[in-house]
């Protein structure tokens, strides 16, 4: 049974979406360095925010030497650091790993009981009807539990990812009113992008948030849209060039940091 409230016909809707990207051409993931990059500590980038969200002013990604979790949306921007805290982020910090689009939602729908994390993305799969296109989503609602995790700061000489999230501070926020911003993306794109699910998370308030481990929300309304074209921003440094992009455990490696717990 679907938690979503006015749910359409699956094939329907995917059909309606891919048509309507098709003739505006306008759905575009704009996406800075791979994730299998940032995977072996490729952790300094130079695309500043400014030039970011010139290309797109909703989503997520992380900054410059790990330092705090990036969420963005209703053209404003957060930096979620490791203490829990969240603060508004400058357009002139700089990000090693972002992925951002123009926010266009083509459907609303909306959730009156609770309802899991796992619940609620099958639902929204359900909706989507196809496990080979890339989602943008945003649920705004009251939450009965979101934890989230924020990697520390790293420094010189930079250690994988695997090893900084070793250390990573949890936080759990509970009964809290809030945004999730988030994407799910096709198996295909794993190493470039993360696969599946990957969300962030800040208060209503903007007090706090983080990496979205799990939630569970209790009501609230989720957007979500169809994006049609995926357009890569490789870094040009040396760390980039002489990186290990193709390591041999990379898809196993990317869901465990993901939902490291």
């Amino acid at each position: 049974m679907s938690h979503l409230q006015g749910c359409l016909c699956p094939q329907h809707l995917l059909q309606g979406l891919v048509s309507q990207g098709q003739r505006d051409n306008q759905r575009e993931l704009h996406q800075v360095s791979i994730m299998s990059a940032l995977m072996d500590g490729v952790y300094e980038g130079e695309m500043t925010l400014a030039e970011l969200f010139a290309k797109g002013d909703f989503g997520l990604g992380t900054f410059n030497e790990l330092d705090g979790e990036l969420i963005a949306f209703d053209g404003e921007a957060y930096q979620l650091r490791s203490d829990g805290s969240a603060r508004p982020a400058t357009g002139n910090q700089k990000t090693p790993y972002a992925v951002v689009t123009f926010f266009e939602p083509q459907l609303t729908l909306y959730v009156d009981s609770p309802v899991t994390r796992q619940a609620l993305h099958h639902d929204i799969d359900a909706q989507i009807g196809s496990a080979n296109v890339f989602c943008a989503i945003r649920i705004d609602g009251q939450f009965n539990h979101v934890r989230t995790r924020t990697v520390e700061r790293q420094a010189p000489p930079f250690i994988p990812f695997t090893k900084a999230v070793e250390q990573q501070p949890l936080f759990d926020f509970a009964h809290a009113a809030g945004t999730l911003v988030g994407f799910r993306s096709p198996d295909f794109i794993q190493g470039i992008g993360v696969a599946g699910y990957h969300e962030h998370f800040i208060t209503e308030q903007r007090h706090g948030g983080g990496h979205v481990i799990d939630f569970h929300l209790q009501r609230g309304s989720v957007q979500f849209g169809i994006i049609s074209r995926l357009v890569v921003h490789f870094p040009t440094g040396e760390d980039f060039k002489h990186a290990n992009l193709t390591p041999a455990f990379l898809d196993r490696d990317i869901r465990r940091v993901e939902q490291s717990s």
